[in-house]
């Protein structure tokens, strides 16, 4: 068996762990990443939620993930405001090409495909390599980035799995005892997506066989409070295709969900039945909508029946419509210097922020003792899955131009480093959280944040001949802040986009002042002339967007506090039509704000359909 020897080995080609292997290859470290399936991307592309959720103000679109929607805004034809639920939606293949362009671009960085981690090889309590079926690896630092926190178990490192009761954390959503649903579903439901395609009414699509076990009298009334036009818009993409990842009653799947951390057997047990449950949820769409609608064939690549005859894991269930493998919504978690609970992610009282995470570690620890050590920014609204319904938890969403959306929130380095192992560092929906928290923790772009910077400390490490946990969080911050091709913003600040000439200054200085954060997320408004940063990346990316926009003149009226509409009077073709007015952009926010009712504006941004709303870039009085 052959033996390799890198500075840093990514286990896992998903979110996190993609960002986390180009971050480090971009630093300059020695970087192998290995990878289970041909695409790279995991819930951005293999796993085919291709309308990501989170981090959608411009003041978020930074770092690996802004730069990778700006390549979406270059090479998706028609742009990317198609679906309702996002503002994002797009072709996997688009993203997965992405991925892959910046993998080749990195000499430093070799790519393995088709192989799965068997092994993790320790020296006392430091993770030192990897055995996988065909070789093994030797590394200076290993990132966890797959998809169910694999190498925790496989290197005994102090994890968790399913809920904690609210007298462990302090939670206010946890469970105060054991329940059935704590039970029966200990951790969030994964979902098989599928990719349907409007084939017209003039050429039926085929018809989608049932699977040996359909279950179409699970999906009654999927779509009753919707209608099946916006059901279907939910997750529209470009070229008529539908993202099929629908929540109620749809293909969340959740039975015997812990055979997924059972033996091999007992994990590609469940993967076929969910799969074969998702085929059920399509075929039941066909048959009660239409038969112009069918399976999109081409999408995803067909894979061999079994990549590796050591690993026991079917990979041949995805594959055309399907997605290469399941939406993982969680996943093992590590025991970490510190755990992201429930009330780390709820904001400040009389506040629309959670709080800074502060380090208050012993001597030595991070070097950065009652200092700010967030590297990583979030905002989705606490979002969990269950088939058996939702659960009660605590709010932690806003109204903010014109919409509702997450309050932001950080993610401390501690949350990375196991508690007492060295050699390893977490990077995908395996951190250091409560199952609660993760609910607003999994998604997709704060995980791109996540890998980015485990990534950075990573290289970092090499760098500097230290352990993760002695790193120095300050320099690991600097370094985000002041990457050159993708600078992540680590504080949430609605009023300070990544072009804003004081954009590092501000950033800056609430790391080092944490208790001056502001509980509105809004810093001062005045210039600091003594500083001028700004993200290209980001600026061009918004440029871009404007390319295909419209201009529309009408009455504005607000129907509530950051509830707006237009009633178009121009172009002639709309008139009449009403269409809700959002924003992603805070001066555009503070402009609607200063709105009369009644006045006649003139508007320039994008109409989506789907959510009948227009995403406005521009407003000035008609």
């Amino acid at each position: 068996m052959e033996n390799l020897t890198v500075e840093v080995l990514v286990v896992g080609g998903g979110t996190g762990g993609t960002a986390a292997a180009l971050q480090a290859a971009r630093r300059g470290a020695k970087t192998l990443l290995v990878s289970e399936f041909p695409w790279l991307g995991g819930m951005l592309t293999s796993a085919g939620v291709v309308a990501p959720d989170g981090n959608e103000l411009e003041a978020w679109q930074t770092g690996i993930w802004g730069a990778y929607l700006q390549q979406l805004r270059q090479r998706q034809p028609g742009g990317l405001d198609h679906g309702w639920v996002s503002f994002f939606t797009y072709d996997p293949r688009v993203g997965a090409q992405i991925f892959q362009d910046w993998v080749d671009e990195l000499p430093n960085l070799q790519w393995i495909a088709g192989q799965v981690p068997l092994e993790v090889l320790r020296q006392a309590d430091r993770v030192t390599g990897v055995r996988f079926p065909d070789f093994t690896v030797y590394a200076q630092i290993v990132l966890d980035g797959t998809e169910l926190g694999d190498l925790l178990a496989l290197g005994d490192i102090p994890h968790r799995w399913g809920w904690e009761l609210q007298a462990e954390f302090g939670e206010p959503s946890a469970p105060i005892a054991p329940n059935l649903l704590t039970q029966t579903y200990p951790v969030q439901a994964p979902t098989w997506v599928v990719i349907l395609q409007d084939f017209g009414t003039d050429n039926p699509a085929p018809l989608i066989p049932a699977p040996p076990h359909e279950q179409s009298d699970r999906f009654t009334g999927a779509w009753d409070n919707y209608g099946c036009e916006k059901f279907l818009n939910y997750g529209r993409l470009p070229g008529n295709r539908f993202m099929i990842n629908w929540p109620i009653r749809g293909n969340d799947y959740g039975e015997g969900v812990q055979r997924l951390i059972g033996s091999p057997e007992e994990r590609s047990q469940f993967l076929q039945a969910a799969r074969w449950y998702t085929q059920s949820f399509a075929r039941y769409i066909q048959t009660h909508l239409g038969q112009r609608y069918g399976l999109a064939t081409d999408i995803f690549p067909i894979l061999p029946e079994i990549q590796s005859p050591k690993s026991k894991i079917q990979n041949s269930l995805g594959g055309g419509a399907y997605a290469l493998h399941p939406y993982y919504r969680e996943s093992r978690r590590l025991q970490g210097l510190t755990t992201i609970r429930e009330q780390d992610l709820l904001p400040i009282a009389k506040g629309q922020v959670a709080a800074l995470p502060i380090a208050v570690s012993a001597a030595g620890c991070l070097q950065a003792s009652n200092r700010c050590d967030a590297i990583a920014i979030g905002n989705y609204a606490n979002d969990h899955h269950y088939p058996s319904g939702d659960i009660h938890l605590q709010p932690k969403s806003i109204r903010w131009g014109g919409r509702w959306t997450g309050t932001p929130f950080t993610i401390p380095y501690r949350a990375l480093i196991p508690a007492a192992i060295d050699g390893l560092l977490a990077c995908e929906k395996n951190i250091s959280v409560s199952h609660i928290a993760n609910g607003a923790t999994r998604l997709q772009p704060v995980v791109l944040g996540i890998g980015q910077a485990a990534g950075m400390a990573a290289a970092l490490c090499v760098e500097q001949g230290c352990q993760p946990r002695e790193l120095n969080v300050r320099s690991l911050q600097e370094a985000l802040l002041q990457d050159p091709i993708a600078a992540a913003a680590l504080i949430p600040l609605f009023n300070l986009e990544p072009d804003h000439p004081d954009w590092l200054y501000w950033q800056t200085y609430y790391l080092d002042h944490p208790e001056n954060y502001p509980a509105s997320g809004y810093c001062p408004d005045k210039p600091v002339t003594s500083r001028n940063t700004s993200n290209t990346g980001t600026l061009q990316s918004r440029q871009q967007s404007i390319r295909s926009q419209q201009k529309l003149t009408g009455t504005f009226t607000r129907q509530s506090t950051q509830d707006y509409l237009l009633t178009v009077h121009e172009p002639v073709e709309l008139q009449g039509q009403r269409f809700a007015i959002v924003t992603l952009r805070s001066e555009i926010n503070q402009a609607l704000e200063n709105l009369q009712n009644g006045q006649s504006i003139a508007i320039t941004g994008m109409l989506n359909g789907s959510g009948e709303w227009i995403l406005a870039s521009a407003i000035q009085p008609d």
